[in-house]
């Protein structure tokens, strides 16, 4: 892969990290109400199913996974679920009025949790491996791939969908810290709230 083709694919990659989906709103929320070690640990599972993806299609198993559908129907049913009930806990806490105080302190439970979210909802989506499928032989040379190919695609993978992910938490962590009002976090729950039943909703009901 030369130069040109890594700096294009690159910026195809972030692009496409940078769009309105489902993972950044739950990077976003869980970076705004937990806070962000949490919001990074869910841009972590992101990129690694991400790589998973990656991977099968670098091996060339884009068919093998098509044909494990029921399989990857269920993480897309698991993982729509759960943004669903993220997002109805969300709505029932703005309803109730609480002390302003500082963000939870992330323990390893939350930012397990955090990293299993952003996995699942991306092993939801099967198109994914299509899609780097297609996207790979575009910039690299599939029938003489080298090891250095795959170790570029990898770190490149890593670098724009983490990067993108990351910077989505923080950008949520600060504007959390400029708006530390109880109205201000009572519109912040609902709207993170409202965003990932949504995201859970369309993922569970989109092909």
């Amino acid at each position: 892969m030369t130069w040109t083709n890594g700096l294009w694919l690159v910026a195809i990659m972030v692009t496409l990290a940078a769009l309105p989906s489902t993972s950044v709103a739950l990077v976003v929320t869980r970076s705004a109400t937990r806070g962000m070690p949490d919001g990074i640990a869910a841009a972590a599972g992101i990129v690694a199913g991400d790589l998973c993806f990656v991977t099968l299609a670098i091996l060339g198993m884009s068919v093998l996974a098509q044909s494990m559908g029921a399989f990857f129907a269920i993480i897309k049913y698991a993982g729509g679920a759960y943004l669903i009930w993220t997002g109805w806990r969300l709505l029932q806490a703005s309803n109730r009025p609480h002390p302003l105080s500082p963000s939870p302190s992330p323990s390893q439970y939350t930012l397990l949790t955090s990293f299993a979210s952003g996995l699942l909802i991306t092993l939801g989506d099967v198109k994914a491996i299509v899609f780097y499928a297609s996207l790979f032989p575009l910039f690299v040379d599939m029938t003489n791939l080298k090891t250095g190919d795959v170790a570029a695609i990898i770190v490149l993978t890593t670098l724009t969908v983490g990067g993108v992910k990351v910077t989505y938490a923080v950008a949520a962590r600060q504007i959390v810290q400029r708006l530390r009002t109880t109205r201000a976090q009572r519109c912040g729950q609902r709207l993170g709230g409202t965003l990932l039943i949504g995201a859970g909703t369309y993922m569970i009901a989109k092909n």
